[in-house]
This record gives C-alpha cells, structure tokens and sequence, in this order.
C-alpha cells in the first residue's frame, strides 16, 4: 500500500475507529527496508542482552541482592518496551504491514508509556540503592529487605498504570472524523491526538504534566541522591577509597545518562517540531526507544564483574 493509497483509505473510513495507519518514518518511505537493518540488529541485540542478563541474575546466587534484583526489573521492562513497538515497526519496513486497529494502538501506547515510567521509577529505585550502600552500608541489608523492593517494585507499577489509565478514555471520547494516519512508527500520544477533530487542549495539558511529574521528580530525586553520594565518598581518607565508592555507582550512572539524554534531546526535538524535518523528529523518538533496552544490558554486563565473568564462562561453554 503506497502512501497515496493510505490516505484515500483512512478518509474513506470516516469516522469509524476499528482501522488506523501507521506512516513509519514519512519522508523515509523508500529507504525503509534499508533503516531496518540497524533496527533489527539493536532489537536483537536488546532482546539476547537483557535475556542474558535475566539469566545470569538468576543463576548466579551472588548476584541475589538488591541492586541485581532492580536490574532484573529493569530488564524486564525494557523488554516489554522492545517487543511492544519493534516488531510492528519491522512489520511496517519490510511488509509494508501498516494497519492497526484503534484498540491496539490504544494498548500499544498504554504499554509504552506504562512502562517508561517504570523504568524512570526504577532508576530512581537504585540511586537510593546506592545512597544506602554508600551512605547507610551497615544498615544495607535492614533497610533493602526482599519485602522492601517488592513493594518498591508494586509502587512503581501502581503508578505507572494510575497516571496512564486515563490516556485510552481521554482518546476515546475525541471524535477523528478527516485523516487516520498517524505520522509515527508506533501509537506515540502525541501523534494520535493531532489526527483529532476537536478541542486537545485537556489532552495535551495532562501530557506535559505527567511527562514534567515524572522526568522532574525522579530526575530531581536522583540528583538529590548523589550529592548526599559525592559527599559521602569525598569524606572517604583516601583515594583508593573513593574511587572503589564511585566504581559501585558507575553503572547506574551511565543507565541514567542512557536513559534520560534521549529523552532529553527527543523532546527538545519535539518542542522544535516546526523547524525540524519530520523524519528527524522520528527517528529521535525510535532513537529514546531502542536505545536504552540495547545498551543497558551492555553497560552493566561490562562494569560488573559477576555478570561479565559468568557471561564469558557461558560463551566458553563451560557450566555456571
């Protein structure tokens, strides 16, 4: 179905919801076969990454501490990430495969938006992980029981899934009466309440809050965390000292960084949208998608000695 078709088709559905389209990256539509190779090489690489990781974490019983219980957490949703939107991306670049029914995309976008909260809460998680080691390290295991982290762990879901419950209803009760393509590779919220025939302004408002209650709180929170860390470390004696306290916080620093700069510089892009070509504004949003998933497991399995040493004796085919 050629891009022509997919409008003549989306005005002809009027206003019924069973049918939306997805564009996949507009602008891009010839090169689409080839913009999946590298997708599918980071997908791949992001699920053989955190199933590795899961594995490991599972097997190995030194690993069975707080920190490694919040990683696995945090693999998990970056494979619920991964597998909600790319395979439907990659069904858009080599079969062309564009439909998606609104009830889908109301769940795709549920999912996606669910579970970068999650993961924003679970980076928050381990830098208070890591303000306790450091910080309270002979209160360590009093205060970071299993029951402790199982309840963080139900806390940031319950609140991922309170803030986007009413996204499906808000979208619901808009009326999409002219064009039903969405100018996206996946159901992102934005770019479905731009093809509404009516007043979005409830809609776009509730969207800029959570976004700035969430970045802005977790993100306020974890700076928080590590200026308590760095003064910490810095009243260390000497220098072997602090460099060992800040090799511990390495890892979830460069999570951090992996997860928040694409979120930064995807919405800075957005906010810029009318200057910026729409198959930029895309990709940045497919770039804050794939990126983290692919290169968190990466991160922690290289500066964590556990987690490299068992991944290599694996590859070497010997048993854990």
């Amino acid at each position: 179905m050629l891009p022509q078709d997919i409008v003549f088709a989306s005005n002809s559905t009027g206003s019924d919801l069973s049918v939306f389209f997805l564009m996949g990256i507009p602008g891009l539509e010839d090169l689409h076969l080839w913009i999946s190779i590298p997708f599918c090489s980071v997908f791949s690489v992001a699920l053989i990454g955190n199933c590795t990781l899961l594995y490991v974490i599972k097997t190995e019983s030194s690993l069975h501490k707080p920190m490694f219980y919040f990683l696995a957490m945090l693999a998990v949703i970056d494979l619920v990430l991964s597998t909600t939107t790319v395979p439907k991306i990659l069904s858009i670049f080599w079969f062309n495969s564009r439909e998606i029914s609104f009830n889908a995309c109301l769940m795709q976008m549920f999912f996606l938006h669910s579970f970068s909260i999650m993961e924003s809460a679970l980076l928050l998680a381990m830098a208070f992980d890591r303000y306790v080691a450091i910080c309270n390290p002979l209160r360590y295991t009093t205060i970071l029981t299993n029951s402790v982290i199982v309840k963080i762990g139900l806390a940031a879901l319950f609140r991922a899934v309170l803030l986007m419950v009413p996204l499906p209803f808000l979208l619901r009760r808009l009326p999409y009466c002219q064009s039903h393509v969405i100018s996206h590779c996946y159901c992102e919220h934005m770019a479905v309440v731009k093809l509404a025939c009516a007043d979005t302004t409830f809609n776009n408002i509730y969207g800029i809050i959570v976004a700035l209650f969430i970045v802005g709180l977790d993100l306020l929170f974890i700076v928080l965390s590590y200026i308590k860390i760095l003064r910490a470390v810095l009243s260390l004696a000497s220098k072997e000292e602090q460099l060992k306290a800040f090799g511990t916080c390495g890892s979830h620093i460069s999570a951090i960084l992996v997860f928040y700069i694409p979120v930064v510089l995807s919405s800075t892009v957005h906010r810029f949208g009318r200057v910026v070509a729409p198959h930029v504004h895309i990709l940045m949003a497919n770039f804050y998608l794939l990126f983290p998933p692919m290169m968190n497991p990466i991160v922690y399995g290289v500066r964590t000695k556990q987690i490299r040493v068992r991944v290599l004796l694996w590859f070497q085919g010997k048993s854990f």
